[in-house]
């Protein structure tokens, strides 16, 4: 990720990509590749759009206990996103400066799921009796990227597992991959000629081998046709279960993002465009189905 700052949060989102990129085997296969092909020379150079998590909608959790961290570092709150299939809610934060990835966190409503899928997630979830953003030093990136990667309740069974994945998949993703990065965002407008727009973007993607998620279309587009995504399906991770059994499952993934120029910028040449003159947020309908990344039917496809 690209970098012009130096700051506790960039250390932050350092530490979590090294973690995501070490588990997740497409993420280092697309950059290489992008190496490959000279559209890159490194990673620093590809811009990351966002970043995304996922939370479960708990007392002492969620959206309200997460967000703390980037509020901390002057990331601001923008829309609401609600997805009423799926049972979420999800907000984005805008960055302090352009060298900063935009974020979006989504949380699971508990409360809507039948009473036998929230018994299982409150059985984890209840032993965290204060919100444990209180107890932390968000200063210390140290101290916050532990957190990141520190279970917060007890390793599920793959029985439970299994009970929540029948009825809401984010719930068995989370309730497994806790706070592990979801996936982060290769801007595809800022590469060069001709891999710039999504279409030659997805091609060299299926070219290398990765899979990408058909859910919508491979390209999922705003109404307003200016913000264009598409994401590859996760990997699978093989996940060690209480018990000492084992079970393949989702893991991450990466999600690929096209922001169109607003009307009004049109006449500013390509090489003097900035984040201000294109799209900006999210778009409720590209979002839920970049959700189905980590989903059975996109991972059993083949």
């Amino acid at each position: 990720m690209k970098f012009s700052t130096n700051t506790t949060m960039t250390k932050i989102l350092d530490n979590l990509f090294k973690t995501y990129a070490e588990r997740i085997p497409d993420v280092k296969k697309i950059t290489n590749e992008m190496i490959n092909k000279r559209i890159v020379k490194n990673q620093s150079e590809i811009i990351n759009d966002h970043v995304a998590f996922r939370t479960m909608g708990v007392k002492n959790l969620g959206i309200a206990s997460f967000e703390k961290i980037f509020l901390a570092h002057g990331y601001k709150k923008r829309d609401f996103f609600h997805f009423r299939v799926k049972k979420l809610d999800a907000y984005w934060y805008t960055p302090p400066t352009d060298d900063l990835p935009r974020i979006f966190i989504s949380e699971l409503n508990v409360n809507f799921l039948s009473k036998t899928v929230q018994k299982i997630i409150r059985k984890y979830t209840n032993s965290i009796t204060t919100d444990p953003l209180d107890q932390l030093d968000l200063n210390d990136s140290k101290v916050v990227s532990s957190y990141f990667q520190t279970p917060l309740w007890s390793l599920p069974t793959i029985e439970d597992f299994e009970t929540l994945i029948a009825e809401s998949e984010y719930a068995a993703w989370v309730i497994y991959n806790r706070y592990y990065l979801n996936h982060y965002t290769i801007s595809v407008h800022d590469l060069p000629e001709p891999f710039c727009n999504l279409e030659s973007f997805n091609k060299f993607l299926k070219s290398i081998g990765i899979q990408l998620n058909t859910s919508g279309g491979e390209i999922k587009i705003s109404e307003d046709k200016l913000l264009r995504q598409t994401s590859s399906v996760a990997n699978k991770v093989i996940a060690q279960f209480s018990g000492d059994q084992t079970k393949e499952i989702a893991g991450s993934y990466v999600e690929f993002a096209e922001r169109g120029v607003l009307p009004q910028f049109t006449n500013i040449p390509k090489n003097e465009l900035k984040r201000e003159h294109r799209r900006e947020g999210f778009e409720t309908g590209n979002a839920d189905r970049i959700f189905e990344s980590t989903f059975t039917t996109q991972l059993n496809k083949n």
